[in-house]
């Protein structure tokens, strides 16, 4: 198994086009700390590799990665296919910049199809430019990307019944927000990832215990974070993001694993959007790392 990470900033990216906060100024002044949306590459067989979550900057991040060029063919693109773990925009305005291809695949959940196909109307929209596979993302039990039972198996593992703003009145279900469970039975290497957690349900505790590398939300440094930045009036909790830090707080959870744990989806007011910040030390501390845009994970 082979991961590239893409992106790893929460909405709107770092800077984001209309803020000018210390961490938006800081990435304009020093471009080494610019981040793209959260985003990784699943590598499932010999130039054949999946997105996880479209993101609005899918294009660059594929321009940035020589593994994801097109070729040898003038059109033929080792990009197969779209994963999702939720219904975001921020996850699946990128799926419509794949238009240009022949077909693609995208897996998700149900409630995260309908929310794309009903609310975004994203069927009716592809559909004059290019052939949509939609696939269900297995919750239960794990599916082999490529249909072989040798390549790599991905499951969704339900974390919150979070809805994205415009399918705010859609039926509950947990599964409107799910971790990924990635797993090579070659390897017997397994990684999850959450780019967006609410709560740490038991069995998401059991997938990280078994898992080789974790990647998870580390949107908000602290649950206060947003309203004393003035980004918001609830918490990191109240917006649906467990904080880093504080009781309660992921990296505490983190800290006895012991597979290799990363954070991701870096909002721009989080002080770990800045290499100096002594919250870097902290979490070396704890062994627990920030996964930065560019990185390659091979569990």
């Amino acid at each position: 198994m082979l991961l590239l990470v893409l992106g790893t900033a929460a909405g709107g990216g770092i800077p984001q086009w209309n803020c000018a906060c210390p961490g938006c100024s800081g990435a304009r002044a020093h471009p080494h700390r610019r981040r793209r949306h959260a985003s990784l590459a699943v590598r499932t067989g010999e130039g054949r590799w999946y997105v996880v979550n479209a993101t609005p900057d899918i294009g660059d991040q594929i321009e940035e990665r020589p593994e994801l060029h097109p070729g040898p063919g003038p059109r033929q693109t080792p990009l197969a296919g779209v994963i999702l773990t939720d219904a975001e925009l921020d996850h699946t305005l990128g799926i419509a910049r794949l238009r240009e291809a022949d077909g693609f695949q995208v897996l998700a959940t149900a409630p995260v199809r309908q929310a794309l196909l009903d609310r975004q109307r994203l069927g009716e929209v592809l559909a004059p430019y290019t052939d949509v596979t939609w696939r269900e993302l297995p919750g239960h039990g794990a599916e082999p990307l490529d249909g072989t039972p040798s390549g790599l198996q991905v499951s969704g593992i339900p974390v919150s019944g979070k809805r994205p703003r415009y399918a705010a009145d859609a039926p509950d279900d947990d599964a409107w927000v799910v971790a990924l469970r990635l797993y090579d039975p070659s390897s017997g290497a397994s990684v999850l990832y959450a780019p967006a957690l609410a709560a740490w349900p038991d069995r998401l505790q059991r997938a990280a215990a078994e898992a080789d590398c974790v990647i998870v939300d580390g949107t908000f440094w602290d649950d206060e974070e947003p309203r004393r930045t003035g980004i918001s009036s609830r918490t990191a909790t109240g917006m649906g993001h467990l904080p880093i830090d504080g009781p309660g707080g992921t990296a505490e959870r983190l800290a006895p694993l012991s597979a290799r744990c990363l954070y991701t989806h870096l909002n721009n007011t989080n002080p770990l959007v800045d290499p100096a910040a002594p919250q870097h030390k902290r979490l070396a501390r704890l062994g627990i790392e920030v996964a930065y845009d560019g990185m390659v994970i091979e569990p």
